[in-house]
């Protein structure tokens, strides 16, 4: 299998939100809005998780790993951010502008853009290292003028 770590997030997000924006208007058309959603939240979150698992495989996980792996989501100005905290216990950022976030809503998506995208921040951390906890109190995707990222490592 190729390594993930080598294509820029953004550009697998975009080949994803393709492909899940016919998977999503079927499902819609068969099934309904809410059974669709709900399908693409829960692959989506497995997906995520599944990801994390693979970009842990062989490497002794921490709060700094963790940090280094931001780059893959930034790379090619995806993500505009500024960084509050990074060192071996925490790692706190603001999203100041998200390219994912416009991409989504371009396409029509922007109402599930936190399906595609959002979501998997906090699960990724379940596949990478459970001991990484995030929270987060808002979103540009559902209209807050940043994003706040709180990543902590529980004891």
């Amino acid at each position: 299998m190729s390594d993930p770590t080598q294509s820029p997030i953004f550009v697998q997000r975009l080949v994803e939100a393709k492909i899940l924006k016919h998977v999503y208007e079927t499902l819609i058309e068969s099934h309904g809005e809410e059974v669709a959603k709900k399908t693409i939240a829960d692959s989506v979150r497995h997906a995520s998780i599944a990801q994390a698992k693979e970009m842990s495989e062989g490497v002794e996980t921490s709060m700094t790993s963790f940090i280094e792996l931001m780059e893959m989501w930034t790379r090619g100005g995806a993500l505009e951010t500024t960084v509050l905290d990074a060192n071996e216990e925490e790692f706190n950022f603001d999203v100041t502008r998200c390219r994912y976030s416009e991409m989504y809503k371009e396409m029509g998506l922007g109402d599930i853009g936190h399906l595609l995208s959002c979501q998997r921040d906090g699960t990724f951390c379940e596949g990478y290292d459970s001991r990484i906890k995030m929270t987060r109190s808002q979103t540009i995707m559902q209209g807050a003028p940043t994003c706040t990222f709180r990543f902590k490592l529980a004891e």
